[in-house]
């Protein structure tokens, strides 16, 4: 009796707090969708739904410390269902070969590509010799061609000739699992052309969607043709979310000194405008003596500041993290239309909620992850703050610890799921922030504002321009710190089980009431340990062959100084090593790892001996009987990319099939199953 006496304390002590944890409950359930190896059949799904149902009703009934257990439990269940029917809902085919012809599609989005190409996705796809049933939904290409064809715009109908391919699988087995991303963008191709565009049809009008994309890429070049350079790319990702004219380089140096979150339509900016409006307002609405005695003001000011964040939701393309930030901004003027607190932690799980219900596969993404840990850090810091007896000071200074604390707590939060995420740590990024984001908020947001407000007079220019001050002001911040010795830091990924736990300890530590928060901390404290004590696979194979890496003493050896660059940069960045391909080639040595690429090493190779490891980019068939182990491309179509550990007498393989297991995004061979 005393442990349900002893519960049922606990669980009032909670009172208050527990809508905080209805997204965590979501967030374990859609987690434990994405980790399973294998795919639930969809009949089970009614099933799962029903013991929602059962567990929820059942909850009426329980005593008042058991109640919450069973919601518990029921959220969870509707996480998982919630994950695995978004999935099948999206279910369109994938391209399952290697493809080289002609392409026809519709523009839908413009983007750039790892190598700084423009890239387009179409849809209403059509390939020659390839069957509707068969065709993707979607399919993106990079335009590597060096002669000018007909110009990109929305909407536009237009044929190449393109070598296209499947979503590759992770570089690594754990690594990151493209195929389930291009699976949620219904991305069923990818792959590049050489040869000119040609257009096949003009854009079809009447369809919002396209109507809002050429709008944004109007905009876009309208912005660039005032501000030109970098500073006129940097200010059309602001306001459209096109980034297809920011430098590559400009990107990496935005990156290496933590501003690259400047260039997402995310929190920041969403709050920023809906603050800007709402001041605004509130002060125009308040300066007129019968508005101001007679209106409802702040109400006003509330509901049209909600209106120009969804413009603005609409202008910049509606992508998932714009989604999360115009929702949570929502919810803050929301509360305050109802007369309850803007900014709670309550408003922050309701959000947080609604972004799960909608699009769960956001849960994965480092954007959901680093928006809501920097939303709820900086909720429960300056809520503490609001309550603790801290000594008065003037408002300038206030003014400034303000800013001051809201970057560096911001920064802690998100520092650990950046490092995980992209191995990376921005050692000066506190300082390039607050040189930065203060600008962003008092001069870029509001005279983003002000030429939106110019533009139907034409004199949308006296807005740009201070606005383009700003952004080169900040541009050059970006540039000086990255240029700094030391500047980007690089750490070793961890396992798949640092982020769960560090986020579950850190969630304990803020939204549980009570004594037992602390374990919140030695949860953390143990997650970063365990990230400590992280290791690294002795050998990497790529997914064709193309590419073999083995660490050495001090770091990993790469086989080829050029080719599958992409493989290697990933896998360099996972070893929390810096160098650049050719570097890593040059560390290359003999020994028992052979790799042969193409053809003619295949010929001149002259047997091999046992405990040696080949590795072939074409057909080893006729060395299979050798005593060595061999991995040629037939072999690595089967399991995908391979991760070797010497152990004592033999060595010991990890495939990317067994970890990511047979999904409806995975494309592996049917005929063998986990190998």
């Amino acid at each position: 009796m005393w442990v349900k006496s002893a519960l049922g304390q606990m669980m009032l002590a909670q009172r208050g707090m527990m809508l905080g944890w209805v997204p965590v409950c979501l967030a374990i359930g859609i987690g434990g969708y994405f980790s399973l190896r294998f795919e639930p059949a969809l009949v089970f799904y009614p099933v799962l739904l029903l013991g929602v149902v059962g567990l929820a009703v059942s909850a009426a009934f329980l005593s008042e410390a058991l109640a919450p257990l069973a919601i518990a439990a029921a959220l969870i269940v509707a996480g998982f269902s919630v994950a695995g029917l978004r999935a099948h809902s999206l279910s369109s085919p994938v391209l399952g070969w290697r493809y080289y012809g002609a392409v026809e599609g519709r523009i839908v989005a413009m983007d750039r590509s790892q190598s700084d190409a423009l890239r387009l996705t179409l849809d209403q796809v059509q390939m020659e010799r390839v069957p509707p049933a068969r065709t993707p939904a979607r399919v993106r290409i990079s335009l590597h061609s060096k002669t000018q064809g007909i110009t990109p715009e929305p909407g536009l109908r237009v044929m190449t000739t393109a070598h296209l391919s499947p979503p590759s699988g992770p570089v690594e087995p754990d690594g990151f699992d493209f195929q389930r991303h291009a699976w949620f963008a219904q991305l069923g191709a990818v792959g590049y052309t050489r040869v000119p565009l040609m257009g096949a049809a003009w854009p079809e009008r009447g369809q919002l969607d396209l109507l809002l994309f050429r709008m944004r890429m109007t905009i876009s070049a309208h912005i660039r043709n005032i501000l030109p350079g970098e500073v006129g790319g940097f200010a059309a990702a602001l306001t459209t979310g096109d980034r297809s004219a920011i430098p590559r380089s400009t990107l990496e140096d935005l990156r290496a000194s933590n501003l690259a979150h400047l260039l997402a339509i995310s929190g920041l900016h969403m709050g920023l405008l809906a603050a800007v409006v709402l001041g605004a307002l509130r002060v125009l609405l308040s300066a007129i003596p019968y508005t101001g005695l007679h209106w409802p003001t702040k109400k006003i000011a509330a509901i049209c500041a909600l209106v120009a964040a969804a413009g603005y939701l609409a202008l910049s393309g509606g992508n998932v993290a714009t989604e999360r930030a115009f929702i949570m901004v929502g919810t803050a003027l929301g509360a305050l239309l109802i007369g309850r607190r803007a900014i709670s932690l309550r408003a922050v799980a309701v959000a947080a909620t609604i972004v799960l219900l909608l699009r769960p596969e956001a849960l994965t993404g480092p954007g959901f992850q680093m928006s809501f840990a920097a939303t709820v850090a900086l909720v429960a810091v300056f809520g503490w703050l609001r309550d603790a007896p801290l000594p008065q000071m003037p408002r300038w200074g206030r003014v400034v610890l303000a800013t001051v604390l809201s970057s560096a707590v911001a920064g802690f939060a998100t520092a650990p799921i950046a490092a995980a995420h992209f191995n990376t740590i921005a050692h000066y990024g506190l300082v390039a922030n607050l040189l930065s984001v203060p600008l962003m908020g008092g001069l870029v947001i509001p005279a983003a504002v002000l030429a939106l407000v110019l533009s139907p007079f034409g004199l949308d220019a006296l807005g740009l321009w201070p606005m383009g001050w700003g952004l080169s002001w900040i541009l050059w911040v970006a540039h000086q710190v990255a240029g700094l010795e030391g500047a980007r830091g690089y750490v070793m990924a961890p396992g798949p089980l640092v982020l769960p736990v560090l986020a579950l300890g850190f969630l304990m530590l803020v939204l549980w009431q009570g004594r037992l928060r602390w374990g919140g901390a030695l949860m953390m404290a143990a997650a970063l340990a365990l990230w400590q004590g992280a290791d690294r696979p002795d050998v990497l194979i790529a997914e064709q062959g193309t590419l073999v890496g083995v660490m050495g003493p001090n770091a990993r050896a790469l086989s080829k100084a050029k080719g599958a660059g992409f493989v290697a940069q990933i896998w360099l960045e996972n070893d929390g090593d810096g160098s650049q391909q050719d570097e890593a080639a040059a560390r290359w040595q003999k020994g028992p790892v052979v790799h042969l690429s193409g053809k003619r090493a295949l010929a001149k190779f002259n047997g091999c001996s046992a405990q040696q490891i080949i590795v072939a980019s074409v057909d080893a068939s006729e060395i299979a009987d050798a005593e060595c182990l061999i991995f040629d491309p037939a072999t690595l179509r089967k399991t995908g990319a391979l991760a070797l550990r010497k152990g004592a007498q033999d060595w010991h393989i990890t495939t990317a099939r067994s970890r990511a297991g047979d999904r409806l995004w995975t494309n592996w061979p049917k005929a063998e199953r986990n190998p």
